[in-house]
């Protein structure tokens, strides 16, 4: 029911409070999108280099030859032994590897050996990008690889 010689309708004042709180929910909103976005791409990159790792385990089990992936970490790249291609991924991440001492040589690369047994070198690879980390294992014994979301 309308009430007679009063108009229905918003002030001015109301729609531009409403306004401002669009924008600042949309702020918040497309901040937190791009946070994910590193996020999303971090592991991306992390289960690529898993990939690369099971591959070389498989071709080691499938060739009865050793198979190893070396990593360059100065230049962000890594390549699986009988292949020409190097796999580069963003120079934002940083990498840190836990690895055997003589898996390293002096320009800063180091390898990830798989054996015919399915066994391997072992160790860890670390990536870091804003906060955000992804842990590579590389179980010794086994050869197994697996990925974790390490929370900082």
């Amino acid at each position: 029911m309308r009430i007679p010689g009063r108009n229905h309708g918003f002030t001015l004042l109301e729609l531009i409070l409403v306004m401002f709180i669009v924008v600042l929910a949309v702020g918040a909103i497309s901040v937190n999108i791009g946070h994910g976005n590193v996020s999303v791409k971090l592991k991306t990159v992390a289960r690529d280099i898993a990939s690369a790792l099971r591959y070389a385990r498989g071709q080691a089990l499938m060739t009865r030859q050793p198979v190893w992936v070396e990593f360059n970490l100065a230049k962000n790249e890594y390549r699986i032994s009988g292949r020409d291609k190097n796999y580069e991924f963003s120079d934002q991440i940083d990498v840190s590897m836990t690895i055997a001492e003589e898996s390293f040589d002096q320009q800063g690369s180091g390898r990830i050996q798989f054996y015919p047994d399915g066994s391997s070198s072992g160790g860890r690879i670390d990536l870091e990008w804003e906060g955000f980390l992804q842990r590579i294992d590389i179980n010794w014994l086994n050869g197994k690889v697996s990925i974790t979301d390490v929370a900082e």
